[in-house]
């Protein structure tokens, strides 16, 4: 057996053997595309397993994330901070080979990957990245930015709609340094694909704009090597490589059947898959000198091209100290001394009233003059979203991509894209779109946030206050439902001091994602000379106004619902009822603060509460207490002036003050 075919198969049987050992996971995909695999990591990716993070590193998707096995095989194999007793833990609690891939939890893991396609649309933010920085930063002789973004993806990748729409915008913008291998086997989970996926692939992808090699042998190492060079010459076009393969690849009975896919293959079809492809070891976790030998030059190669690298920057700086300083910042993510200190102007005091997407769009400007990695754009909707930069560049399909990127109407991939932005290092990406097509993105949203990565969600068109667009743009569970994603921080804020203050958390909140939530409808520039400063919306929630010191009623609201507490706030004051006015812009910023804070703001005591928030109630009585009343809707919206639905909805000042009054009463009468 040759060497390329001696680590092909320890490749294959190390995951085999993994799976087989947890009694848990996906066999078939690796023991097909090793071959792929092999000759990708052997031949053509550049990376340091001593130095995981290097920045001019290629980039590698799993983005069939349920051939896990596979990648952390490879990882073990080429010297990365992995042991054979990981692999022998693979799905267990607590280890770092978990049944997926996960970013931050294992060495060489660039992204989580495993809800099919999300992989596939992170590839192409990478590169993005990749080109904006190489376009930024590189100079005549100083190619510091020069790295590929390699993926595997399945049939199940190209099923999902997320790859047609990432696909397309990457074909559009000529992202030449997207390589991916299509592990074309033929087999889904239910069956054979042609159940339901006959199309054209290589037509598809030509109609993208990408370079289209094969269909070719994915299990030949000759071939592969000559289609991933010929990938790597073209660089106006993005490549897939259709590798033809068989899943479950030596395995007598379940090979090219949906049985490999998903289950162990069991220790009789494993032995005789072992003796069917000339793998003399009985015992699991065999790994062969000689090939161990091999795939660890991977270490002396990786280390080399590191310290290549690292010299030709020790030379960039002395040549182009500015531009190494800026390239730095932007990979830390730091922001100047001082970056925010054009935001407390921003709005002039002669200004009454501006929504808060207008005040969202002025602040991002502004904050772009000093934070240079701020990078993003909307699903076509900039116009009305406000995220244009305007004083950025826009890229055109023959050009290279700047801070301003037109996503096109692709919600879905926009989030993964961004996903892919952040993962790679140097920019702070942001999106944009009405707040009811949130549910188009929600898989990235919740990724982004499980794998603590800082993207900037903005959502504008928040309530029924957009009005005349109707039901269909009107979002009524939205808000909520974007509460309910763990380490996504949601801020709804009331007015322009609260929007700057919104943008400042974001900005500096590099452990997950926010999300900024906006109203289209004008909204009044809250007096601060007479109210608590918005700089409070740090806490998440504070004491905007209150009557007196001894309050006995609680209004708690948030974005455009403020103003209308305020008012009820005056309304029951002028019926001599103390009561205290609460905006609550972010439930996840208020509930991380102290016990101390808390009580301070909502006193236990005071339990004649009523919140109001025009979107579903539900999750409200957390803290208006079983007692209190929480104000929202709970149906679908309507088309008509934003005043009108107001109050036939029932959400006024004159309604909030009424259900305070019907609370006290009834306290009144129990006691």
């Amino acid at each position: 057996m040759d060497i390329d075919q001696l680590c092909i198969n320890t490749i294959r049987f190390l995951a085999v053997d993994t799976v087989e050992k947890a009694k848990s996971g996906h066999p078939g995909a690796p023991m097909g595309i090793a071959p792929m695999a092999y000759v990708l990591w052997d031949r053509f990716l550049k990376h340091d397993p001593s130095d995981p993070n290097w920045q001019d590193r290629d980039r590698f998707v799993l983005s069939a994330g349920h051939a896990s096995a596979l990648l952390y095989s490879l990882l073990y194999l080429t010297g990365y901070e992995l042991t054979l007793n990981d692999l022998k833990c693979f799905r267990q609690l607590g280890s770092i080979t978990p049944g997926h891939p996960e970013y931050r939890r294992t060495p060489g893991v660039e992204v989580t990957t495993g809800p099919l396609g999300q992989g596939f649309a992170n590839g192409v933010g990478m590169a993005i990245v990749e080109n904006w920085m190489a376009q930024h930063y590189n100079r005549p002789g100083f190619d510091v930015i020069n790295h590929y973004t390699y993926a595997i993806v399945s049939d199940g990748d190209l099923q999902e709609g997320i790859s047609s729409e990432a696909a397309s915008l990457a074909g559009t913008l000529q992202l030449g340094k997207i390589i991916y291998l299509y592990d074309d086997n033929g087999i889904s989970i239910e069956g054979p694909t042609d159940l339901t996926f006959t199309e054209n692939v290589a037509q598809r992808f030509e109609a993208y704009g990408w370079q289209v090699i094969g269909p070719i042998d994915g299990m030949n190492v000759s071939t592969l090597e000559s289609a991933l060079s010929a990938a790597q010459v073209e660089r106006a076009k993005p490549s897939i490589l259709i590798c033809k393969t068989i899943i479950g690849y030596g395995s007598p009975n379940k090979q090219d059947t949906a049985l490999a896919h998903g289950e162990p293959l069991g220790e009789e079809e494993v032995r005789l898959a072992k003796r069917n492809l000339g793998w003399p070891y009985k015992e699991p976790f065999i790994v062969p000198k000689d090939a161990l030998n091999h795939l660890q030059k991977a270490r002396v190669r990786g280390k080399h091209q590191n310290q290549e690298w690292q010299s030709k920057m020790e030379s960039y700086r002395q040549a182009y100290p500015k531009e190494a300083i800026q390239m730095q910042e932007d990979l830390k993510r730091n922001q100047p001394k001082g970056w925010d200190k054009d935001l407390s102007g921003l709005i002039k005091a002669h200004v009454k009233s501006l929504s808060t997407r207008d005040v969202s769009g002025i602040t991002l400007n502004a904050t772009a003059s000093n934070v240079h990695s701020l990078i993003g754009g909307s699903a076509d909707l900039a116009p009305s979203t406000k995220t244009t930069l305007k004083r950025q560049s826009h890229p055109a399909f023959d050009k290279y991509v700047d801070h301003n990127i037109h996503f096109g109407v692709r919600e879905h991939a926009m989030g993964a894209i961004a996903n892919g932005m952040s993962l790679h290092g140097g920019a702070i990406p942001y999106t944009g779109t009405f707040l009811a097509f949130c549910d188009y993105m929600r898989p990235p949203i919740r990724l982004a946030s499980m794998m603590e990565i800082q993207v900037i969600f903005i959502f504008t068109h928040d309530s029924i206050g957009l009005g005349e667009d109707g039901p269909t743009h009107q979002p009524i569970e939205q808000t909520m439902s974007l509460r309910l994603i763990h380490n996504l921080v949601t801020i709804r804020p009331a007015d322009a001091g609260e929007t700057i203050e919104a943008w400042k958390v974001a900005i500096e909140r590099h452990d997950g994602p926010t999300a900024l939530i906006l109203s289209r409808q004008d909204l009044p520039v809250l007096e601060r000379h007479r109210l608590a400063p918005a700089s409070k919306l740090r806490q998440g929630a504070y004491v905007l106004w209150e009557s007196r010191k001894s309050p006995e009623a609680l209004l708690i609201s948030t974005g455009s619902e403020v103003q209308i507490t305020l008012e009820a706030g005056q309304i029951l004051e002028e019926k001599g009822i103390g009561n205290r006015v609460i905006s609550m812009p972010s439930w996840e910023l208020f509930d991380a603060q102290s016990i101390q804070y808390r009580n301070s703001v909502l006193p236990p005591a005071i339990r004649a509460r009523v919140s109001l928030e025009a979107g579903t109630t539900l999750g409200w009585e957390r803290y208006v207490g079983l007692e209190g009343k929480a104000m929202g809707i709970s149906r679908f919206g309507a088309s008509a002036p934003y005043q009108s639905l107001y109050k036939e909805f029932g959400l006024t000042a004159q309604n909030m003050a009424h259900e305070a009054r019907l609370l006290l009463e009834g306290r009144s009468r129990q006691t």
